[in-house]
């Protein structure tokens, strides 16, 4: 199976934030910026989504940890089956300059493309230019979030990498906009970015909306700049994600919406703030227990990446125990693989965990991805996870919900795709 990782890979989801070599420090202004009104609204972002991601990478860093092919997995030729990109408008700056972003849980920053960036990859996209917002600050370093750099003083230069690429910028605060949910807030300004992957994506930029532990300060993270301003009904976020080209996708802001769901919503307490990290209890085949993680599996849920994931040893154990064929001959026949969380397993179909292709074939859509404790051993929760299943990302109570997602033919009533395994798998499962 040929590896594709969506932008969150070879953007800032995907990158360490490494400052740049650091000169005197001038004397900073700090510079009043007008307020924002302390008006609570929620705002629903449509998004797009495109299949068959142009970015093909055989291995590849995520986030500071490895990622890789299951030794078990085969190489094709043909795109990836789950391999989606979802993306939508925000505004930045007065007047607002519109941008196409990536709403990524996985990354904690804001990274568009500068006007002063001019290579290939920053000339294909829209660039945002300061010079043009009346409420645009350049800001010097990430610990004075809220003072202007002098004209002409130093400031620091954040490089961010990736697995086949990076990127360049400089800090800037300006008036940023989600549909009608509008805060100030500290964002990086791409200044040069390679060609490669960069020029190929059709988006501009990365919306980090990780916890602040992964942004480069708490006036970079805008979710907390929302909350910070009073702008949002409530202090949480929520996505749906299409099953196909031609189902709505949408992010939701300020609130979760039950029309969207076709189950009630459960919740879990985040167990490692900077990502949205859960504990996954075990595993199922058939809604049967293989009691792989004795309390020691931890998930991520990534809307930013096109791949589900997990440690090496586990993938490949779930790889021999699906056993789907190449040629796809059992493929109408393959059990459902769940996840328990929360005391719930979260199933998913073959059609979301196996890549079916009429050139290549069937294979299991699971990568390799190893990481130690305390951090792992850990999972990541992708696209083929969010689009069966809506996610709702609470920062006030530090929870992630879940529920089955509402898709057209699904029945609420005969659904068996989430099973709730009672108040006393819970019960037992807190003991432990």
């Amino acid at each position: 199976m040929q590896l594709f990782v969506s932008a969150l890979c070879f953007a800032a989801a995907c990158g360490s934030v490494l400052p740049g070599p650091r000169r005197r420090r001038p004397q900073a202004v700090e510079v009043e910026v007008e307020s924002v009104a302390a008006l609570s609204n929620a705002a629903t972002i449509p998004l797009r989504r495109r299949s068959g991601l142009a970015l093909v990478q055989a291995g590849s860093s995520l986030r500071r940890m490895r990622l890789g092919r299951s030794r078990r997995a085969r190489t094709r030729a043909s795109g990836e089956a789950h391999a989606s990109e979802y993306y939508g408008h925000i505004s930045i700056g007065t007047p607002p300059q519109q941008f196409m972003v990536v709403f990524d849980t996985g990354s904690g920053n804001l990274l568009i493309p500068s006007k002063q960036c001019t290579g290939q990859a920053c000339l294909t996209h829209k660039r945002y230019d300061a010079s043009l917002s009346s409420t645009a600050v350049d800001v010097g370093f990430a610990e004075s979030p809220d003072k202007a750099v002098d004209k002409g003083g130093d400031r620091d230069l954040v490089t961010i990498t990736f697995g086949t690429g990076e990127i360049s910028g400089v800090f800037v605060k300006d008036h940023i906009c989600i549909g009608n949910v509008c805060a100030h807030g500290d964002f990086v300004t791409a200044t040069e970015e390679s060609d490669e992957p960069f020029s190929m994506v059709p988006f501009d930029g990365i919306f980090g909306l990780g916890l602040p532990q992964m942004s480069e300060g708490p006036h970079f993270n805008i979710l907390d700049c929302m909350i910070r301003d009073k702008v949002l009904k409530a202090n949480l976020f929520s996505v749906f994600f299409g099953a196909t080209d031609d189902e709505e996708s949408e992010i939701t802001f300020g609130e979760f919406r039950p029309a969207r769901m076709a189950s009630n919503l459960f919740w879990v307490d985040v167990t490692n703030p900077g990502y949205w990290q859960v504990e996954m209890e075990d595993i199922t085949i058939a809604n049967r227990q293989l009691n792989l993680c004795k309390g020691d599996c931890q998930v991520a849920v990534d809307t930013g990446t096109s791949l589900m994931a997990g440690p090496t040893e586990i993938v490949n154990l779930l790889i021999d125990k699906l056993d789907v064929t190449n040629n796809c001959s059992n493929y109408h026949s393959l059990p459902s693989l769940g996840f328990i969380v929360g005391g719930h397993i979260l199933n998913l179909e073959p059609t979301d965990y196996v890549d079916k292709s009429d050139d290549d074939g069937c294979s299991v859509a699971l990568m390799t991805l190893d990481i130690p404790p305390p951090k792992g051993p850990l999972f990541i929760f992708g696209d083929p996870f969010l689009r069966r299943y809506y996610t709702v990302y609470d920062r006030e109570k530090l929870r992630v919900g879940f529920a089955l997602a509402a898709h057209p033919g699904v029945n609420r009533k005969r659904q068996t795709s989430l099973i709730d395994l009672g108040t006393s798998w819970r019960r037992t499962v807190h003991k432990k």
